[in-house]
C-alpha cells in the first residue's frame, strides 16, 4: 500500500504540471518582438483584452493608383512569423486586382500585447475581422492562413461571413501531436498537451462548419504538417475548392515556378465573382 502510494505521488505531480502549466504555448508558439522593417506598409492598433492587437496593412498597385479598394485580405501567418514583414510585398501577390491586405501579429507577437497564448489567438483573429469589417463598407473579405495561421483563418470563417479563404499547409494539431508525437512518450506528454489545445483551433472541426470557397495550398514534402494530416482538414470542408500540391516544397519553402501560374488560375477563380 505504501508503495502503491509513492507511486501515485509523481504521478500526481507529472499531472499537475501538465495541466496547471501553458505547456503547449511553451512548445509550440516562438514569439517575437524585435523591430522588422515594414517596407512602407501602414501600422495601427485596435483595443483587445485590455491591450492592442498590432495591424498591418498595405494597398496593391492598382489599389493606390485608382484610391479605391475592391476586396480586402485579412492574412494570418505562420508561427515565429511577423506580419510587418510580409504585407507590402503581398498586396500585389493576388493578380491586377485592387487589393487590400490587412495581417495580424497574434498577442505576444510584434507589437501586439501578450502574453502569447494559443487560447488568445482565435479572439484576436475575430477582433481582427470584426475591426476591418467595420471599415470595409460591404467589400468582400477573404482570409489567408498560413500553417497555425490557417488554424485562426477556419475558426474566423466558422463564425463570421467571409467570401473565400487561402490555407497553406493547414495543420489539424490535436490529432498531429497525438499521431505524430505520441508514440515515442507513450502518449504520456503528447496526449495532455493535445487536450489543452483550444478548440476554437480544430481545424477538422472548423472546416466541417465553413461553406465559403476555398484555394488549399499543400507543400509535397511538408516535414511539419504531412501532407496526410493536411488531408484531414482538406477532406473535411464541405464547400468548393480547389486544391493545389505545391511539389517538392517543404513545409516554408517559398511558392515558386511553373505553380504559380495555376496558383493565379485559382485566384481567378476565388476572387472572380466577388471583384469587377
Amino acid at each position: 500500500m505504501r508503495r502503491a502510494r509513492y507511486l501515485l505521488v509523481p504521478l500526481v505531480a507529472y499531472l499537475a504540471l501538465m495541466f496547471c502549466t501553458p505547456l503547449p504555448d511553451q512548445l509550440i508558439l516562438f514569439p517575437s518582438s524585435q523591430r522588422i522593417d515594414a517596407h512602407g506598409a501602414t501600422r495601427q492598433a485596435i483595443l483587445f483584452q485590455n491591450g492592442e492587437l498590432e495591424i498591418w496593412t498595405a494597398r496593391s498597385r492598382i489599389a493606390q493608383q485608382r484610391d479605391h479598394v475592391d476586396a480586402y485580405v485579412l492574412r494570418f501567418y505562420g508561427n515565429a512569423d511577423r506580419a510587418e514583414r510580409w504585407v507590402m510585398p503581398e498586396a500585389d501577390a493576388f493578380g491586377e486586382r485592387a487589393i487590400e491586405v490587412w495581417g495580424m501579429n497574434y498577442p505576444g507577437f510584434g507589437g501586439s500585447s501578450g502574453p502569447a497564448r494559443l487560447a488568445r489567438m482565435s479572439p484576436a483573429g475575430l477582433a481582427a475581422f470584426d475591426a476591418l469589417k467595420s471599415k470595409a463598407d460591404n467589400k468582400p473579405i477573404f482570409l489567408f492562413g498560413a500553417s497555425i495561421g490557417s488554424a485562426v483563418a477556419m475558426n474566423v470563417a466558422a463564425n463570421r461571413e467571409v467570401r473565400g479563404l487561402i490555407l497553406h499547409n493547414p495543420p489539424p494539431l490535436r490529432q498531429i501531436i497525438l499521431r505524430n508525437y505520441g508514440w515515442w512518450n507513450l502518449w504520456l506528454l503528447a496526449g495532455p498537451v493535445a487536450l489543452q489545445i483550444p478548440r476554437e483551433l480544430d481545424s477538422v472541426a472548423n472546416a466541417k462548419r465553413i461553406h465559403a470557397r476555398a484555394i488549399f495550398l499543400l507543400a509535397e514534402n511538408d516535414e511539419i504538417v504531412p501532407p496526410k494530416f493536411q488531408r484531414l482538414v482538406v477532406d473535411s470542408f464541405p464547400g468548393q475548392k480547389e486544391v493545389i500540391t505545391l511539389p517538392a516544397a517543404y513545409h516554408n519553402s517559398p511558392i515558386e515556378g511553373p505553380v504559380v501560374t495555376e496558383i493565379h488560375h485559382a485566384y481567378d477563380w476565388l476572387f472572380g465573382a466577388s471583384i469587377p
